[in-house]
């Protein structure tokens, strides 16, 4: 049986923690921040962990 591939945009935007759940990164931090406040902006900074079901699906994608 060949190697499965990994989803290289998936690669891009989610890591795996040491304890295997899927890290992520905020959304809406690219452009349009002068509309956004401060605390909104900072807060969008932190990475977060995907939910149970979501995590299955990108598990998926990251088989590595």
């Amino acid at each position: 049986m060949p190697k499965m591939k990994t989803n290289r945009g998936a690669a891009k935007r989610f890591r795996k923690t040491a304890t295997g759940k899927i890290k992520r990164n905020s959304a809406f931090t690219s452009h349009i921040l002068t509309s956004k406040t401060t605390k909104r902006k900072r807060n969008l900074r932190q990475s977060s962990i995907l939910s149970a079901g979501d995590a299955k699906r990108v598990q998926r994608l990251l088989p590595y």
